[in-house]
């Protein structure tokens, strides 16, 4: 069975960065579509930054474009995600997922995001 493990967060002052990283575990992630997810408390998960199997193309939420950046690391089998300038809106569990049917969008947390990681924390706090 597949697994995905997030790592790299942390509490971090306001224009800071971290970097988060998804490692699988069972399966190839360069097959899959991948995407990044937080969910802040008391509030719905939402959609940060997707990059596709095809093409590698990327989409960003509009609250993290030009901040986030989102790339792969096939050799080591993980997806990182750059975050840079940091806002206290940023504060959240993030999480990533993969899809292998190559649908998968930051519009939607449920189909076709088949696998998910147990999400860490971003914490932004001066």
């Amino acid at each position: 069975q597949g697994q995905l493990v997030e790592s790299g967060g942390g509490l971090v002052q306001p224009g800071g960065s971290l970097r988060l990283s998804c490692v699988a575990s069972g399966f190839s992630l360069q097959y899959f579509t991948i995407g990044w997810f937080r969910q802040a408390p008391g509030k719905e998960r939402e959609g940060v930054s997707s990059i596709s199997s095809s093409d590698g193309s990327t989409d960003y939420a509009d609250s993290v474009k030009g901040r986030f950046t989102i790339s792969r690391d096939n050799a080591k089998n993980k997806v990182n995600l750059q975050l840079n300038n940091l806002k206290p809106e940023d504060t959240a569990v993030y999480y990533c997922a993969a899809d292998s049917t190559g649908w998968g969008t930051i519009a939607s947390t449920g189909w076709p995001w088949g696998y998910w990681g147990q999400g860490t924390q971003v914490t932004v706090s001066s």
